[in-house]
């Protein structure tokens, strides 16, 4: 596909999915970022709000396949990634695989299994395999999870350590709809399932193709510079404990040029720089002397003053 055509293609996959998952254009962009740039999504917000909705309808606009995982404090690591089970007729060990061999993975409450089952879950998400009894098991291509956390409650809760939040390509909170768009959404989803109205208008090889060209979107020396400049701003400041690694300044210009690729051009800017700083930093950074309960409003009030005091080419 030329540009134009990815251009067009983006655009209807767009409008697809807000079709159903009404008011939240900017979301739609995100997660298509996140998708397109070969990352995953953690959803930090309270029940109701469609999250998997958005999944759902992701993977029908591409005829891919979806999973829902509800994690639980009893879940175990086969019960995501699969396990090798003996069959007595051939007498042998077969691997059945487990709900994360899907095009598209809702992680739900991801923060209230286990560390193991959190570890084991991650690190298929990091390597896009599994190995299990020895074997190798590759993870269908595209491979995409949306994981979603809820903010309000801290009973029964695991919190993802820094190294395992750091899988994450971005963090993003969906919000109330307006009234307008809940208005709409009464209507269009108020009688019956919305989602069977959800049509394919993308091919998985299109995603791949896709995929590919936000490789090659220009990331200009200034703007990389830039990016940089606002990763040192974490690292340097004594308000943090810990700053953002290189491996999120290569994540940040990843999703710098996915974004810039879903806004329909072929370079990024310093805009689209601005516009994923909070969502790609903030759960990568930890405060010194801040309370579970009020790091997260701190630490993107934080990249929020660094946005406006690193110099912008």
């Amino acid at each position: 596909m030329d540009a134009g055509e990815i251009s067009a293609s983006i655009r209807r996959l767009e409008e697809n999915i807000g079709r159903v998952f009404i008011g939240k254009p900017e979301i739609i962009k995100l997660t298509l970022a996140a998708f397109f740039g070969e990352g995953h999504l953690l959803i930090d917000d309270a029940p109701g709000v469609g999250k998997t909705l958005l999944g759902q309808a992701l993977a029908r606009s591409l005829d891919a396949t979806f999973s829902r995982v509800q994690f639980t404090s009893d879940l175990l690591p086969s019960d995501v990634v699969g396990d090798e089970i003996y069959n007595q007729k051939t007498q042998e060990f077969q691997f059945l695989k487990g709900p994360i061999f899907a095009n598209v993975v809702l992680a739900d409450e991801v923060n209230r299994t286990p560390p193991r089952t959190q570890s084991a879950t991650l690190e298929a998400m990091s390597e896009r395999q599994v190995s299990v009894g020895g074997t190798t098991y590759r993870l269908p291509d595209p491979f995409f999870v949306v994981a979603t956390e809820n903010p309000i409650e801290y009973e029964g809760v695991y919190p993802l350590p820094e190294s395992q939040l750091d899988r994450f390509m971005m963090r993003a909170s969906i919000g109330y709809p307006d009234r307008e768009a809940e208005l709409s959404i009464l209507d269009v989803c108020g009688n019956g399932d919305a989602l069977d109205s959800v049509k394919p208008v993308m091919t998985l090889d299109e995603v791949r193709e896709i995929q590919q060209a936000v490789k090659n979107v220009k990331l200009a020396p200034s703007v990389a510079n830039y990016l940089l400049d606002l990763v040192a701003a974490t690292r340097d400041s004594s308000e943090l404990l810990v700053g953002a690694s290189p491996r999120a300044s290569l994540t940040f210009a990843r999703a710098a040029r996915a974004y810039a690729l879903i806004s329909g051009r072929d370079y990024a800017t310093p805009d689209d720089v601005k516009a994923l700083a909070i969502r790609v930093l903030s759960h990568r950074v930890v405060p010194r002397n801040h309370r579970r309960d009020d790091s997260r409003s701190f630490v993107e009030s934080f990249v929020e003053r660094a946005l406006a005091t690193v110099p912008v080419p």
